[in-house]
């Protein structure tokens, strides 16, 4: 199982062609090995809108190819400002497969749909129907939620949006492709800070203990500003959140190079002995 993605093409009229293309993509690996680290295998999750998922396995809970105990589970929403991108696109794989190795943990990377064919909320509500898949599982705990660089935007730029040498033309362009028409970057989809966002927020700070969140963020990246003003705002809510900023500009450096003070982030957040 595979997923397409494409290049959007502006028309004069305003009106914008989207051309199907291909990252360079991995396939699903679901037989272990002593070669094979983590096992991994797509399912479908809704036929409807093409949209499914891939799963990510340690070979070493494996038993007879059943898990032979009860692992974390995590489910990891790929990037690309919800208008590219994949879930086997390879560095997208790489990911799950290492963080699933080094976490000993079980990965799901759900596909949702992208802008803009189909603008937001389409992806968002694709994220909530994806971890439906494990309804049946007993006893299945949220503990959290990582925000690891998150998308945010904006009408105003934040300081380090100006102090960064990075084009606003390319999360500009995100942004005016996965809106809603004729919306704005203070859309409550885009900017959480704003409109009914302080409420979302209060919502998970109404669950208390039972929850943490980590973000995630470079200290020299662009929407650094953005990480924090939500950071604070989830705060001030009562949500409980640890801010793991490291140094570096690069947008999505961790792809390539997970630190280990990253991955000591994730697995505090992960084994949390939350109740």
């Amino acid at each position: 199982m595979s997923e397409s993605t494409q290049d959007n093409i502006n028309n004069p009229d305003g009106s914008i062609t989207s051309v199907p293309t291909r990252f360079p993509y991995v396939p699903a690996t679901p037989e272990p090995s002593p070669q094979n680290p983590v096992v991994s295998k797509d399912i479908t999750v809704n036929r409807s809108k093409s949209t499914w998922m891939r799963l990510y396995v340690p070979t070493a809970a494996l038993n007879g190819g059943v898990s032979s105990e009860k692992l974390p589970l995590v489910v990891y929403y790929h990037g690309g400002g919800f208008a590219t991108g994949s879930v086997d696109f390879y560095p997208h794989h790489d990911f799950c497969n290492l963080m699933a190795r080094e976490l000993n943990a079980v990965f799901a990377s759900p596909s949702y749909r992208l802008a803009p064919v189909n603008r937001l909320p389409a992806a968002y509500d694709d994220g909530v129907d994806a971890p439906a898949v494990f309804a049946d599982l007993s006893p299945l705990r949220i503990r959290g939620m990582i925000l690891h660089q998150p998308f945010f935007g904006g009408e105003e730029r934040c300081e380090s949006e100006t102090n960064v040498n990075f084009p606003h033309i390319l999360s500009d362009a995100c942004w005016h492709l996965c809106l809603p028409v004729g919306a704005n970057r203070d859309h409550e989809y885009s900017n959480p800070t704003v409109g009914d966002g302080p409420k979302q927020m209060e919502k998970i700070g109404r669950l208390g203990r039972n929850w943490k969140v980590v973000v995630i963020g470079r200290e020299r990246h662009r929407l650094i500003d953005r990480h924090r003003d939500v950071a604070k705002l989830m705060k001030d809510q009562g949500v409980d959140v640890t801010e793991h900023f490291t140094d570096g500009d690069v947008h999505g450096a961790e792809l390539v190079n997970q630190g280990e003070t990253t991955l000591a982030c994730i697995r505090s957040i992960i084994y949390s002995s939350s109740p």
